[in-house]
């Protein structure tokens, strides 16, 4: 079924068509306001701008919803609906948000907008060239997660002290292939590390304590979002 706007553009006049196609636009599953549940800036009022789609299918993700579906949205029309929501942190999220290559002109246009913005990825792609001024949160899967061969290793190396690396951890095996990671990688070195319990499959206080018996030079966290509103989308 072809939409209306759709047909009138397709009607229109060869130069329209050529506006319309030389757009920037992103397909967008939701833009929500909410508190950060995770990484450094958790607890602040952030806007999120979920990008539809992702190539990696891990075991524990908690946003399928947004492989498919989604609505075309140009940039403008994002940044317009960020501005309104009158806050200072912005997420760029998915899904997996550089799986859309206009995702980099999306950041780079909320940065000169003056936002603080993070950008929340899997690791399976390149972010090299990703603005120097986004928060890179690259989330490094586990075993646990069905997709640890995807970890583009070659990453770390872009990697910036103000950004992140975030590690899901559902097992004792999962826990013990990151410490290896850590140790392997220096990956202290490089940015913050954030050891994170997958939500209903392994006890935060457990992994509190392996971290803790360890001496590891890691961040612990939970996701906030879960323990105030739990599974509920848009949240």
């Amino acid at each position: 079924m072809v939409s209306a706007a759709a047909t009138s553009v397709a009607d229109g006049s060869p130069d329209e068509r050529d506006e319309a196609a030389a757009t920037p636009r992103l397909r967008i599953t939701e833009i929500f306001h909410s508190l950060q549940g995770e990484a450094d800036s958790i607890g602040w009022p952030t806007v999120f701008v979920r990008l539809t789609g992702c190539p990696l299918r891990c075991t524990w993700c908690d946003t399928s919803y947004s492989f498919h579906g989604g609505a075309w949205r140009t940039i403008d029309s994002i940044i317009d609906e960020v501005a309104s929501q009158r806050v200072r942190h912005v997420c760029v999220t998915g899904g997996e948000p550089l799986a859309q290559k206009r995702c980099l002109q999306l950041l780079a246009r909320l940065c000169d907008a003056g936002y603080e913005v993070s950008l929340e990825t899997s690791g399976a792609l390149d972010v090299s060239a990703v603005d120097a001024r986004v928060r890179k949160v690259v989330d490094l899967k586990a075993p646990g997660s069905g997709e640890v061969a995807r970890n583009l290793w070659s990453n770390l190396e872009h990697l910036l002290p103000h950004d992140q690396i975030k590690i899901v951890i559902a097992n004792r095996g999962d826990y013990d292939w990151a410490v290896a990671r850590l140790r392997e990688h220096a990956l202290d070195g490089r940015c913050q590390v954030l050891f994170s319990p997958v939500h209903g499959a392994l006890a935060p206080r457990e992994l509190a304590q392996w971290i803790l018996d360890d001496h590891l030079p890691v961040r612990f966290q939970m996701q906030l979002h879960k323990l105030l509103w739990g599974d509920v989308p848009g949240h």
